[in-house]
């Protein structure tokens, strides 16, 4: 039965992750009942995923703007000035659910659409990024999730050609049933040569490039929108699969083109393929389009216009083409042997007219597809009633540690703070030999091809603290961005994020959400970081078999700074023996939601740590002061583990030991205070505001042999992961 005869019955509508007042509201927006092409249209561009409905009116109250910003959110990726005529264009997005269901695919293909985010736009990516959340690592299903996730990261970047250059990983139970896989790419254009999506031209050709349509990853924006039941296995149908090849010549096609004229507009097909692509040109426009759908490249039989519209195949973009210039084009994209078809028109109609086998299948407005999706403002629990909810019990008082030496080696093998050495070393992160600094600092930074600026990348969360205080949670991932790429040098620019959360229909979720929001924003504002791009991931929770309920909340933040001089940036490693260690920031005292209290003591118990904006950018000031004045010669920020965590991994990286003058406590070796870094500079050069608590030298650290703490931190992954190498 073709799509347009098939009746719409309420359990069809149900299918389509549609309620009944929102499918009462498409009723209302076409005047009479869709036919099976036209309720999938509304389907997926009304999903979670594609219309941001549980979310938007939050993301309203964010920062966006600045000096240095050029495009803010909106567009496929966000966009700031970086001097010299050029623009640092950037990205972050989530393929939770595909990298769950089929890890090596889901998270591979996720590094490809938000490459295609980032290109589509006109510039060349210079450096991939991820941030990824794992469940307990002796869960049955995390070996093999861990293993795919990163080979397919690894195998999609490796072979596009664009180095992964840094990222994050925690564990958490709450993980277990609901992986997090969030992919970032930055890229680099002149600021004259900035594409955006909105079509124009009435009788302008649009044009289909890419590999050609399949049947893989129908349904996979609605699939993204909903939680998990006991049925996770069965839609692997719905995971697209990747082709980094394909990718490569897609980039360098597109790349080729977008150096002439020919182009008006440009969108890659991500989630919704077909469909949200062409909404949104159209949209954005204020046109219509015409689409014939004989003329979309198939490379299955018997397609329907429903499977055409809703397939998210990879490796596809649409364009609007100046007329004249279809031959043109179309030479590039064959010498690149990639398919290439005009697929119809734009119109003045504002409607969405698709054409198959000469039979009008799809007549919408499309007004009411982007305008007019629903928008909710979910209840959301207040903050005392969210703190009983959490079960979050007070820190009482906390024993002095028995030794700390002994606590310093089992944080260092620990899940969260272990060397990431067997990840990072699958992925190619010296490709195009423009990374500075590899994996394994505060932030990665690649050069801008050709000169002496560079770019600092970072990734940050703390789940835990986002659980225990929403806002003060939205705060520190800011912040400890802000702090990490100042750690190396480099002025923060502007922010991406991706805000993973789970069901927006229960009230203490929305208190989540609401409250990391609020954080972010009034840590946004206050260190002129705004924020440009982003993606919102909700329904991360699991009811399948062995699976937890509710993930933590996470709102992953990708942060850039700018180098103007990559030969002034600051490394993590001691450089030699008998440099005085400073500490910026003051001594810690707050053990709440800490690394030592979960790992040592089994806890997860107070409050997380407050976040003094005005002390973090007054800090961060002072140490992009030393860094580009040569006064210190190693530079890293204190986050999980606290000091004495922070200055054995220095020690490690520089094979050289710490002795200390300062009396540890089981507070100040371990607090988790933010806005603290730990900086070397020479003996004899003075750090104004800042505490002198030790001499770099020797073979251990506080008692411990470095070759002690070198084994318990580069051993957890290798035995981890030792069945499955």
């Amino acid at each position: 039965m073709s799509s347009t005869a098939t009746q719409i019955t309420p359990e069809i509508v149900a299918e389509h992750g549609l309620s009944p007042e929102e499918y009462d509201r498409v009723l209302n927006a076409l005047g009479r009942e869709p036919n099976l092409t036209e309720l999938g249209i509304f389907s997926v561009m009304w999903s979670e995923h594609c219309s941001y409905k549980s979310s938007k009116i939050h993301l309203m109250k964010l920062p966006t703007k600045g000096p240095q910003v050029i495009c803010g959110p909106g567009e496929n990726a966000g966009v700031v000035d970086i001097g010299d005529g050029q623009a640092a264009i950037f990205k972050m997005e989530s393929h939770n659910h595909p990298s769950y269901i089929e890890p090596y695919q889901g998270a591979a293909t996720g590094v490809g659409g938000i490459l295609r985010d980032v290109f589509t736009m006109g510039a060349r990516p210079i450096a991939n990024m991820n941030a990824l959340r794992f469940g307990r690592p002796d869960h049955p299903k995390m070996r093999h999730l861990i293993s795919g996730v990163v080979r397919g990261i690894g195998g999609y970047g490796n072979c596009v050609g664009v180095p992964t250059v840094g990222g994050e990983v925690n564990f958490h139970p709450a993980y277990d049933g609901n992986i997090l896989v969030n992919a970032m790419t930055v890229g680099i254009a002149d600021t004259d040569k900035i594409f955006y999506s909105a079509a124009s031209g009435i009788g302008n050709p649009i044009v289909y490039v890419g590999s050609k349509t399949g049947r893989d990853g129908i349904h996979g924006a609605t699939m993204a929108s909903a939680d998990f039941g006991d049925d996770a296995d069965a839609k692997r149908p719905t995971v697209q699969v990747g082709d980094p090849f394909t990718e490569k010549l897609l980039i360098e096609a597109c790349l080729e083109l977008m150096a002439s004229d020919a182009i008006v507009a440009i969108q890659d097909m991500g989630a919704a393929g077909l469909t949200s692509s062409s909404v949104e040109m159209a949209s954005k426009g204020g046109v219509g389009l015409l689409l014939n759908m004989d003329d979309v490249p198939q490379r299955e039989t018997g397609m329907t216009a429903y499977e055409m519209m809703l397939s998210e195949s990879q490796e596809r973009m649409l364009m609007v083409l100046k007329p004249g210039r279809e031959a043109f084009a179309e030479a590039i994209f064959h010498k690149w042997e990639l398919d290439f078809a005009v697929i119809g028109t734009v119109t003045d109609t504002g409607r969405m007219v698709l054409v198959h086998h000469g039979e009008t299948v799809c007549d919408i407005p499309l007004a009411p597809l982007a305008d007019d999706a629903p928008l909710y403002d979910r209840p959301s629990m207040p903050i005392a009633d969210y703190k009983v909810w959490s079960g979050v019990k007070p820190l009482g008082d906390i024993p002095e540690s028995t030794d700390i030496g002994a606590d310093l080696v089992t944080l260092m093998g620990s899940p969260d703070i272990a060397s990431r050495r067997w990840i990072w070393e699958q992925y190619d992160h010296m490709v195009g030999a423009d990374t500075v600094q590899r994996p394994g600092g505060d932030a990665a930074v690649v050069r801008i091809h050709g000169s002496q600026k560079g770019i600092a990348i970072s990734t940050d969360c703390t789940p835990r603290y986002c659980y225990a205080d929403p806002y003060e949670g939205g705060k520190q991932a800011i912040a400890e961005c802000y702090r990490n790429l100042s750690a190396v040098g480099a002025t923060p620019l502007a922010v991406t994020n991706c805000l993973n959360f789970a069901n927006p229909q229960r009230p203490e979720i929305m208190a989540q959400l609401t409250g990391c929001l609020d954080g972010m924003g009034d840590a946004c504002r206050a260190l002129d970081f705004p924020i440009v791009s982003g993606n919102v991931s909700l329904y991360n929770e699991s009811k399948a078999t062995g699976g937890g309920s509710a993930i933590l909340p996470t709102p992953a933040i990708g942060g850039i700074g700018l180098l103007a001089d990559v030969d002034k940036m600051a490394t993590v490693a001691f450089k030699a023996e008998g440099d005085a260690i400073w500490l910026v920031g003051g001594e810690g005292t707050h053990l709440g939601q800490s690394i030592w209290l979960r790992e040592i003591r089994s806890a997860e118990a107070g409050d997380a740590p407050k976040v003094d904006l005005a002390i973090e950018r007054a800090n961060a000031d002072t140490v992009r002061a030393l860094v580009a004045a040569g006064t210190v010669n190693a530079v890293h920020d204190i986050s999980d583990g606290g000091l004495l965590v922070t200055i054995a991994e220095m020690a490690l990286g520089g094979k050289i030991g710490a002795d200390l003058s300062i009396t540890l406590t089981t507070a100040s070796a371990f607090g988790e205070d933010q806005g603290r870094y730990i900086v070397t500079a020479a003996q004899g050069v003075d750090i104004p505001g800042a505490l002198r608590i030790g001499t770099t030298g020797g073979s251990s650290v506080a008692g411990i042999a470095l070759d002690a703490l070198r084994a318990a931190h580069e051993g957890f992954f290798p035995k981890l992961m030792d069945s499955e190498l």
